[in-house]
């Protein structure tokens, strides 16, 4: 299916400045770009588009209240210096199974001044030497990289957060849940 057809399923009968999430995740970008949003969806703090074929976020509009993008599962290789200009609340970034393969592609990132999280996992970049110690160096305002802080403390779920129910595994792998 592709985006701009999505993206007609997804409003389901609301109008876009009425959207909050929208997951456009598993559907064909046109020419590997992002296609079908318009400036309409003013109101949007979150965006998937995960696993789409895009290769460029160039085309992307402003969404002065998105907090949250997912782009993992893509064929993103740069052309980050968008996200800084659309984009100025975003605190999470999942760039994920993308073609980054240098550092200084993550420059324009710098410009995210609310950026918290930024994920690389599965990007040619994660294979460099002193990779995590450079991207903080580079992203200071970064609390977690790949899911963990500078000291390798695993950033906390928000989904467990939210439930407020806890999951414990103990040292036999037993799950135990607390309310």
């Amino acid at each position: 299916m592709d985006m701009k057809k999505r993206i007609h399923l997804e409003l389901r009968n609301r109008t876009p400045s009425d959207v909050r999430e929208l997951v456009l995740d598993n559907c064909r970008s046109n020419e590997g770009k992002i296609e079908g949003l318009t400036a309409e969806f003013e109101n949007l703090e979150f965006l998937s588009l995960i696993n789409v074929g895009l290769i460029s976020v160039a085309n992307l509009l402003r969404l002065p209240k998105l907090k949250k993008l997912e782009l993992s599962d893509n064929r993103i290789s740069g052309g980050l210096d968008v996200l800084a200009e659309k984009l100025p609340n975003l605190t999470h970034l999942n760039l994920s199974g993308n073609k980054l393969k240098d550092i200084s592609t993550l420059e324009p990132l710098q410009k995210l001044e609310n950026l918290k999280s930024l994920d690389l996992f599965n990007c040619e970049v994660t294979n460099l030497n002193d990779y995590r110690e450079s991207v903080f160096k580079l992203l200071p305002q970064l609390m977690y990289l790949d899911g963990y802080d500078q000291e390798d403390l695993e950033a906390p779920d928000s989904d467990a957060e939210a439930d407020g129910v806890d999951d414990d595994e103990d040292d036999e792998g037993t799950v135990t849940r607390f309310l």
